[in-house]
C-alpha cells in the first residue's frame, strides 16, 4: 500500500512537471509571437514614415503655402463693400481699407492697381519719378530688390498685398486721394521665374501692367557698365549715384537736392545753371554742385567685350519678348523709353491707362550719357567692326538725345 501511494505521488509529480513544461512552452510561444508582432508593427510604421517622406513632401509644402496665402489674403486685403461700384472704367475697382491709417474722405475713391515691369538702366527710375509727380499716383519703387521678399511666391504675394492695400508707406505715399497704386518690378527679381503664379495674381486682382523697355539695348549696356563702375569706384566724393537732378529743374527752382562739400566749385556750378552767385548765396546754394555730377559720371568710357556682343544684346531682346508673351493676357501697356523722351503724348496716354486725370508731370532727374555713341565707348572701332553687318549696326548711329 505504501508502494501504491508512492506510485500515485510519482504520477502526480509527473503531471505537475508536465503541466509546468506545457505552461513554460506556452509562455515562450506567446512571448515569441509578441516579439514578431512588435517587429511587424515597427516595419509597418517605418514603411509608412518612409512613404510620407518620399511621396508626401510636395503635398505638405503645397498645403502649407495654401494656408499661408489664405492667411495673407485675410490679413491684408480689406475692402470697403459699402462704396458704389457702378460704372465701367475697363479695370477692376478696389476700395482698400489700410491697417496703418484711415482713408476717411478717400474711402470711396476707387484705386487702380498697376506694376511697372522693366529692366535695370531702362529709364524706369526717371519714369517712376514722373508718375509720382502726379498727386493721385503712388509708385513705391523696387519692392523686390530685397532678396528675402521674393524667396518664394507666397512671400511675393504677401508684399504685393501690402502695396495694393495701401499699407506700404514710404515717400511715394500721398496726402491726396490715391487713385493708382503700384511699384516697379525688375524682370530679374521674380516675375519671370514665377510668371504663371504672377499672371494668376494679376488677373485675379485686376493689376494693369506697364512694360517699360528700351529699344537701344547697346545704350543700355553702356549705362549698366558705367553704373557698375561707379558702384565700385564711387567717384563722387566716395558715394555712388545712379541718377542726378536736372539743370532745368535747378534753373527753375534755384535749388538742388544734396549737400555740396566744396564751396570752391560753386561759382562754376552757378555759371552752368545761369544764376548769380555771391557769398550770401552759399547758405542757400550749398546743393548747387549736383548739376555738375552728371558730367562727372559721364566721363567714364567702358571697354566693351566684343566677342559675344551680338549674342548678349540678343539675349536682352529675348527677355523683353518673353516678358511680353508671359503677361499678354493681362491689361498690358508696352512703352519704350525712347518714345517717352521724344513724345510727350506718351505720358498722357500712360496717365489715361492708369485712369487718373492727365497732368503735366515733371522729374528732377537728367540723362547722364548725352554725348554721341563714339564718345562713350573706349574701344569704339572694335565695337563698330563687330556689329557691322548685324541687325545691331543701326544702334551705333543712334545719337538722338532729344
Amino acid at each position: 500500500m505504501a508502494a501504491s501511494r508512492k506510485d500515485q505521488n510519482s504520477e502526480v509529480g509527473c503531471d505537475i512537471h508536465v503541466a509546468a513544461l506545457q505552461d513554460s512552452c506556452s509562455l515562450k510561444g506567446w512571448r515569441k509571437a509578441t516579439v514578431v508582432w512588435k517587429l511587424l508593427v515597427l516595419v509597418v510604421i517605418g514603411g509608412f514614415g518612409l512613404y510620407a517622406c518620399m511621396v508626401g513632401v510636395e503635398d505638405r509644402r503645397f498645403s502649407y503655402e495654401t494656408v499661408e496665402e489664405t492667411t495673407v489674403v485675410k490679413d491684408w486685403r480689406r475692402e470697403d463693400n459699402s462704396c458704389s461700384r457702378h460704372g465701367s472704367e475697363g479695370f477692376r475697382r478696389h476700395y482698400p481699407l489700410p491697417h496703418s491709417y484711415e482713408r476717411n474722405e478717400c474711402t470711396c475713391t476707387p484705386v487702380h492697381y498697376f506694376v511697372i515691369l522693366s529692366m535695370q538702366r531702362s529709364g524706369s527710375g526717371w519714369f517712376e519719378t514722373l508718375l509720382n509727380n502726379h498727386p493721385n499716383i503712388s509708385s513705391h519703387g523696387e519692392v523686390f530688390s530685397v532678396g528675402e521678399r521674393r524667396d518664394n511666391f507666397s512671400s511675393i504675394a504677401t508684399n504685393m498685398d501690402k502695396v495694393f492695400n495701401l499699407d506700404w508707406l514710404n515717400s511715394a505715399s500721398k496726402n491726396e486721394c490715391t487713385a493708382a497704386v503700384g511699384f516697379k518690378w525688375m524682370l530679374n527679381q521674380g516675375p519671370m521665374e514665377y510668371n504663371g503664379e504672377v499672371l494668376d495674381y494679376f488677373q485675379k486682382m485686376g493689376v494693369s501692367v506697364i512694360l517699360l523697355l528700351r529699344r537701344n539695348v547697346l545704350k543700355r549696356l553702356i549705362s549698366i557698365m558705367a553704373n557698375t563702375y561707379d558702384q565700385r569706384a564711387r567717384i563722387l566724393n566716395g558715394t555712388h549715384k545712379s541718377h542726378v537732378h536736372s539743370v532745368e529743374e535747378v534753373r527753375k527752382k534755384k535749388r538742388l537736392f544734396s549737400p555740396i562739400p566744396a564751396e570752391s566749385h560753386i561759382s562754376s556750378a552757378c555759371h552752368i545753371v545761369e544764376v548769380t552767385c555771391s557769398h550770401t548765396d552759399f547758405s542757400t546754394l550749398r546743393r548747387l554742385l549736383h548739376v555738375t555730377q552728371a558730367l562727372k559720371l559721364a566721363e567714364y568710357k567702358p571697354v566693351i567685350d566684343v566677342k559675344h556682343l551680338p549674342e548678349r544684346l540678343q539675349r536682352v531682346e529675348q527677355i523683353a519678348s518673353d516678358a511680353q508673351r508671359f503677361f499678354n493676357k493681362t491689361r498690358l501697356r508696352p512703352v519704350y523709353y525712347e518714345d517717352l523722351v521724344t513724345d510727350p503724348k506718351q505720358l498722357t496716354e500712360i496717365q489715361e491707362f492708369l485712369r487718373v486725370p492727365p497732368q503735366n508731370l515733371e522729374s528732377q532727374q537728367v540723362k547722364i550719357h548725352t554725348r554721341p555713341m563714339r564718345e562713350q565707348i573706349q574701344n569704339w572701332d572694335e565695337v563698330l567692326a563687330r556689329l557691322n553687318g548685324t541687325k545691331y549696326e543701326l544702334l551705333m548711329h543712334d545719337d538722338d538725345y532729344a
